[in-house]
């Protein structure tokens, strides 16, 4: 059984070389394809200890960290992040941002997908002041070649939880994908939830 914890702040600095490792070993797979790199991991996961009213939901097995989701007021996000929003009208001030969820596979079907979301919105409602909670998914072409046969996208879980697909808000993220020698820019679009 999963136990859940959400820590915001300093609280966080015993567990960023967990969550790095998490995160490079989680994004390797479809549809992110990332080749990770832990100095980076570590530095932005900084972010999360040092902004305003963020938070970061952890799941443990026993003593070990086997998942975590993270959150952050948009307004504190970087400008590629905010842009889509500005440049669509909307208040950054009123929008919470929930940055990535990574669980390793054999905990997947537990239920810490949907406690993730629900403990980042709880947050956003406790914090108080925002209208909508957002998060961005990579955009992979159905006929990626390295697409598993198996690979289901996420999208109907988002739907459960509420959320909506919006094309018109996207921006690209760049990452080093393997079988790259350097970054190149992804594909990104948004989903939102009316948190009010």
């Amino acid at each position: 059984m999963l136990k859940l914890q959400r820590l915001s702040g300093e609280q966080l600095s015993q567990y960023i070389p967990e969550l790095a490792r998490l995160r490079i070993q989680v994004f390797r797979d479809f549809p992110y394809l990332y080749d990770g790199d832990l100095a980076y991991e570590e530095r932005y996961l900084q972010t999360y200890i040092q902004a305003p009213d963020s938070v970061i939901v952890l799941a443990f097995d026993g003593d070990k960290v086997v998942g975590a989701s993270t959150g952050i007021p948009l307004k504190h996000e970087t400008d590629e992040v905010k842009k889509p929003f500005i440049d669509a009208g909307y208040d950054v001030d009123k929008v919470f941002y929930c940055g990535e969820s990574v669980l390793l596979s054999q905990y997947r079907g537990q239920g810490a997908g949907v406690a993730f979301f629900e403990q980042r919105e709880e947050h956003a409602r406790e914090i108080g002041g925002f209208d909508y909670s957002c998060f961005c998914g990579v955009q992979r072409p159905d006929d990626h070649p390295l697409r598993p046969e198996e690979y289901e996208p996420l999208d109907n879980f988002w739907r459960k939880r509420g959320y909506e697909k919006h094309p018109e808000l996207s921006t690209t993220f760049s990452w080093k994908e393997l079988g790259e020698d350097h970054e190149s820019p992804k594909p990104m679009t948004f989903w939102m939830k009316k948190l009010v």
